[in-house]
């Protein structure tokens, strides 16, 4: 295990919707000198060209990345309708962060490109890069549809680095998402950061679901559009519904939360999540969707006990965690309210350090995912 020494973490959110008040709040919980990383999650209800102004004005000449929130995982637990943010100062940390605009028009040797330019950028900077001392972390606009192929084309350039992620959000409208970069909120655009420290690290990935018998095939979809449209032969909508035991009028995100798809990759499970259902009983989806897949209903076991016994993994890795970053599925959130059980795990999200967001999706190394907890925690 590596050294851990004590870093400089600052750490604070606000719940004004007044962007200069919460621009200002925000930089007086996380300014100090010689910052190395700056993040911010932001509620989509705040005047987004006020707020970007205000945050550039007040964090000039620092490194400063966020994006839009399906709600905000704060120093005070769940929030929504809030901002919140961490920064670390410390010489053990470095950091060297590149935008991809036009994700529309994203080109897989992009993604390769970048992670080349970003390694031989901290190298540049005295830091060469292994699996050991480095991770990165990307941010992505949550509606772009592009997460796929961003994440493994980077993933592919990094060689033996970990890296994690967030789909950025838009509380539970799925209408635009946003990506703070350079002093602006950006649409169709992704920032990738990799990070150098010596400090102790593990990047992980949980989820607390297990699949169960009630096997479904997908017989007719749009994968540009990540939409299925028929599964066993039937209209998607009806026969999801059917497995589930419900009518097509009663599904909702709470019913796609508690009853979630998954799809088994290379051994392990991964969870696709439906996003809503059509007026055409069509089901969209919020990751990648093809006809053939098999899809397994799965089923859900307990999530608190799940997320401590991450925690307990992540203490017999590097001990004490001194902050960890978190991507959050929104429809974990959405489980949470309805099992009455946000407070208890904001409790324990508080415990651990942990800054983040409600998430459209979760990056793990080369894979988009769905209803995880995904992050990384620093010793």
């Amino acid at each position: 295990m590596m050294h851990s020494k004590k870093l400089n973490i600052r750490k604070g959110a606000s719940q004004s919707l007044d962007s200069a008040t919460a621009a200002r709040d925000l930089y007086e919980a996380l300014y100090q000198p010689n910052i190395s990383l700056a993040l911010f999650y932001c509620s989509p209800d705040y005047d987004l060209d006020s707020l970007g102004a205000e945050l550039n004005r007040y964090f000039e000449g620092v490194n400063l990345i966020g994006c839009t929130s399906a709600g905000e995982i704060t120093p005070e637990g769940y929030l929504n309708g809030s901002i919140t943010g961490v920064s670390v100062a410390s010489e053990d940390f470095t950091t060297v962060s590149r935008r991809i605009d036009h994700l529309d028009q994203f080109e897989f040797s992009q993604g390769e490109a970048l992670a080349q330019q970003v390694l031989h950028e901290m190298e540049a900077l005295g830091k060469p890069a292994n699996g050991a001392n480095t991770f990165g972390f990307l941010l992505i606009d949550g509606l772009s549809m592009r997460e796929e192929a961003v994440i493994s084309e980077i993933y592919r350039g990094l060689g033996n680095i970990e890296l994690f992620g967030g789909s950025a959000g838009d509380g539970v409208r799925f209408e635009q998402t946003y990506i703070y970069h350079q002093g602006a909120f950006h649409k169709d655009v992704a920032v990738f950061t990799l990070i150098h420290t010596n400090q102790p690290f593990t990047v992980f990935k949980t989820q607390h679901f297990v699949d169960s018998d009630a096997k479904m095939v997908v017989t007719e979809a749009d994968p540009a559009r990540r939409i299925v449209t028929e599964i066993n032969g039937e209209p998607a909508g009806q026969e999801y519904a059917r497995m589930v035991g419900l009518e097509v009028d009663k599904l909702t995100p709470l019913i796609f939360a508690t009853h979630p798809v998954v799809v088994r990759v290379g051994g392990e499970h991964y969870v696709r999540s439906i996003q809503k259902v059509n007026d055409d009983e069509s089901l969209s989806f919020f990751c990648a969707i093809d006809e053939g897949i098999v899809l397994t209903v799965a089923q859900g076991v307990g999530l608190v006990e799940n997320l401590n016994s991450l925690f307990t993994d992540i203490r017999e890795k590097i001990g004490e965690p001194q902050l960890v970053l978190g991507c959050d599925c929104i429809l974990r959130s959405l489980e949470l309210d309805r099992e009455g059980l946000k407070e208890q795990v904001g409790d324990i999200m508080m415990e651990n350090n942990v800054i983040g967001f409600s998430t459209y999706g979760e990056q793990y190394n080369a894979m988009h995912v769905n209803q995880t907890f995904t992050g990384v925690a620093i010793g």
